[in-house]
This record gives structure tokens, C-alpha cells and sequence, in this order.
């Protein structure tokens, strides 16, 4: 394991490091942040989200997201996968004023009920700010965030195994390489374990691609072709949302799951670095931020954003716990959306190396769960904990495809991860016998009166 103290101020590593750290964040989170636009593209037929779009707002969006949270909580945010299924729907709208449309002019309605989804972010930190963080986390107490968290990294799993599977070879690569760096690197090399990772694995499979040897379905390892056809600098295609009840009513609901997300990556973000982030600098205002982020970048053609787990993987194995590392990424992604080229080459990473580096990613998330419900001393001998516990791990790990139902016309799916949280929440507030108070340094307090 890696044991070495926690870096909070990276600056006495001296820029050059902290600007290579900002580059390991940019690693973390490239592949996921571009794979959105290019599945939305899919669905819009190829008239769908810009990649340099996408990763403008993505650094912007995380560089408001600091100034909100009071430049102390170190998360990165990304593109959401939560509103896939809305991008869909939208895409897939043939009545009223979406009947002749072209899947082009139906985008801007997409992102439009992206806008509305994000200020229902405001309305909850507002009530936040309102009756007081005491009273709100009295319905999160470590017995659901905990699961919840565990959950957030096991859901990605698969996305995992998918990834690797397409060259065993290079993603086994990329995890030993990134173990080996962890465990007995020394001195810098230590706190980039994901870093070296991604660059020597590449080096491989540069090496593999000259040789001739191909992914398992046969397909290069290497593709350069957009590379070549890509510009040095070029504008992110920006264009304003549009308005529609129908889109909205198909957009906005979505909130409800990324909110519980949010509310879970906070805590697992504070698990990780060992601090309350929740009541300082306070939920609320990263609520505020994360909304803004989503609301500003749909406004001008992006994808929601969300705070990502990627990184606070990257958090756990470099032990470096200073947000303005996570800042100097935010920054590399804006640099980079101006530069198509240098974006296509970085989107050359293959698949299987993003698999790779993945399994210990999304491994150290849900390790961070389990190390919430300990360190909090949650008694799973108190049956209302074990079945809290356990519904939210079915739930979350369970609805794989989340759950659709229709209000009037209108298709709208939870995520597995919100149908865990709202089943956590639901049954730590009827189930009698908490033995749970925020702010309490005793933390858990077992209730002989309870079930």
C-alpha cells in the first residue's frame, strides 16, 4: 500500500511536479470526458456534442466549482453519463415541434433541459443553507454513504472489464505498471503511479502497433487517422440551448439521481483526504458549483458535468490532496480544447489502457467506502444498519439499466446509483433505532432500544 504521508500543499514540490500531477489528473479523466460527446454523437447521427466543447467546460466548470467551494475541495468535473438516457430520448422525439427536425436542431433542446436540471442543484443548496447541514445529513449518516460509495466504484466495473478485454495484453501492462509505481516507486515516481501508467503502457503499444499485433477483435492498436485530419488550433463549435417543455420534462428529472451522486462523491472525496468537506466548505455550496458548471455548459452546447471518481482514485494513490493540482488540469483541458490535434493524439489512448488503469481507479473508490462505514465504526451487529446496507448494494449493483417509468408522454430513467441512494435514505428515515449524529465525535452510538 502506499503509506507516505499526505501532500496538502503540493507547492513545496515546486511547480515543474505540480504541473506533471495536473497532467495525471488530465490522464484520469480524458477518456471518460470525450466518450461522452462521442456516444451522444452516436445518437444524434453524427450532429450531436463537440469534444472541444466538452472539454472547455469541463475545466471551466471545475475552476467554478473551486472558487464555490472555497478553493479547498479537490474534485475534478466531467462530462455526466447520468444524462445519456435523456440525450437518447431527445434524439428520438418525433412529435409536435420536434416532427421535422433534424437531429442538429433537436441538440439545442437537449442541453436546454440540461439548464433546468442544473438549477434544481440551487434550489437544494439553497434549502441546504436554509434548515442547516445538521439537519440534511441526518438522513446520511455513514450507513448509506458508505454503500453508496461502494457502489459508485463497482458500478464502473464493467466499464472496466469492457475496456480491458479489448487487449488483455496492454491493460495488464498499465495496471503492473501503475502497482509497481505505487507500492515500491521512490520519491516523485511514487505520486504518479497513474501517470506512468498511461505512458508506458503507450510505449507498448506503440511498440505492438509497429510490430503488426492488433486488438482481440483485430483492429489496429493505434488509430491516427483523426489525428492527421485534425487542425493545431481550432474554436470549440459553441451554439446557445433551447427551450422546450417536452425535453425538460425529459432533462430535469435526471437531477434527482446526479444529485445523490454529488452527495456521494463529496463524501467519498472527504473519506479520501480526511477531511469534512460536507460542512466546510459546506454542501451547499458545492451543489452550487456543480449545478452552475452543468447549467453553463449545456447553455452553450456541452454535456452536464459532474464531480468524477477517476480522480479521487487518483487522489487515494498519489496521496496528493492539494486542489490546485486538480486546478492545473482544469486548465490543461481548456489549453486543449483549443488545440483539436493535441486532443485527437491523447484520444489515441487505447481502450485497453484505460481498462487497465481503471481497475485500480475504480477498485481505491469502493475501498473508500468500505474505509467510511470503519472509520466511522458503523454496527453492522444492528440489524436497521445491515438492511440499509444491504439494500443500497443490491439496488446500486442490481438495476444495471436503472429503472424507466412514464409520466404523462414522457420517459424518465433513475440510475442505479440514485434508486440505491433514494432506497438508503427512504429506509434510514422510517426504520427506528439510529444510532447516528452528524457532528458528534462519537460518531456511532449504539441503541439498545433500536432493531
Amino acid at each position: 500500500m502506499n503509506t507516505h504521508a499526505p501532500i496538502k500543499d503540493a507547492s513545496t514540490l515546486g511547480i515543474p511536479k505540480m504541473l506533471i500531477l495536473g497532467l495525471q489528473h488530465l490522464f484520469a479523466m480524458f477518456g471518460a470526458t470525450i466518450l461522452v460527446p462521442i456516444l451522444v454523437n452516436n445518437y444524434f447521427n453524427g450532429e450531436g456534442l463537440s469534444i472541444q466543447v466538452t472539454l472547455f467546460f469541463a475545466g471551466v466548470g471545475t475552476l467554478f466549482f473551486h472558487l464555490c467551494s472555497k478553493l479547498k475541495v479537490p474534485a475534478f468535473l466531467g462530462s455526466s453519463f447520468a444524462f445519456l438516457g435523456g440525450f437518447h430520448t431527445v434524439a428520438n422525439l418525433n412529435t409536435g415541434i420536434f416532427k421535422n427536425m433534424t437531429m442538429g436542431e433537436k441538440l439545442p433542446y437537449a442541453c436546454g433541459g440540461i439548464v433546468v436540471a442544473g438549477s434544481l442543484y440551487l434550489i437544494l443548496a439553497l434549502i441546504i443553507k436554509l434548515v442547516g447541514i445538521n439537519k440534511v445529513m441526518k438522513y446520511l449518516p455513514p450507513v448509506v454513504t458508505g454503500p453508496i460509495i461502494i457502489c459508485i466504484g463497482l458500478s464502473l466495473a464493467p466499464s472496466a472489464i469492457t475496456n480491458a478485454s479489448t487487449n488483455w495484453l496492454l491493460a495488464f501492462i498499465a495496471l503492473a505498471v501503475v502497482i509497481i509505481f505505487n507500492i515500491w516507486g521512490k520519491g516523485m515516481f511514487k505520486i504518479l503511479p497513474i501517470l506512468m501508467g498511461v505512458v508506458i503502457s503507450y510505449v507498448c503499444a506503440l511498440i505492438f502497433n509497429a510490430l503488426g499485433m492488433t486488438n482481440a477483435d483485430g483492429s489496429a492498436i493505434l488509430d491516427f487517422t483523426a489525428v492527421n485530419e485534425a487542425a493545431w488550433v481550432g474554436l470549440p463549435d459553441f451554439f446557445i440551448c433551447k427551450f422546450n417543455i417536452s425535453a425538460i420534462l425529459v432533462m430535469a428529472p435526471i437531477a434527482i439521481a446526479t444529485m445523490m451522486e454529488h452527495i456521494g462523491d463529496m463524501s467519498a472525496i472527504s473519506a479520501t483526504v480526511g477531511e469534512d468537506l460536507v460542512t466546510d466548505p459546506g454542501l451547499h455550496r458545492t451543489l452550487v458549483g456543480d449545478g452552475f458548471a452543468t447549467a453553463l455548459s449545456a447553455f452553450f452546447g456541452g454535456p452536464a458535468n459532474t464531480t468524477y471518481g477517476e480522480n479521487t482514485g487518483v487522489l487515494e494513490l498519489s496521496k496528493v490532496h492539494d486542489p490546485k493540482v486538480i486546478r492545473i488540469a482544469a486548465v490543461y483541458a481548456i489549453v486543449l480544447s483549443f488545440i483539436p490535434k493535441m486532443a485527437d493524439i491523447i484520444g489515441t489512448m487505447p481502450s485497453a489502457i484505460v481498462g487497465g488503469i481503471s481497475f485500480m481507479l475504480y477498485g481505491m473508490i469502493s475501498a473508500i467506502g468500505i474505509r467510511n462505514v470503519v472509520e466511522n465504526h458503523v454496527d453492522f451487529t444492528h440489524s436497521r444498519n445491515l438492511i440499509i446496507a444491504a439494500v443500497i448494494l443490491v439496488c446500486g449493483l442490481g438495476f444495471s439499466d436503472g429503472l424507466t417509468f412514464t409520466v404523462g408522454s414522457t420517459d424518465i430513467t433513475l440510475t442505479s446509483l440514485a434508486i440505491a441512494a433514494i432506497a438508503g435514505v427512504v429506509l434510514n428515515a422510517i426504520i427506528p433505532g439510529r444510532d447516528y449524529e452528524y457532528g458528534n465525535p462519537e460518531r456511532y452510538r449504539f441503541d439498545k432500544d433500536g432493531i
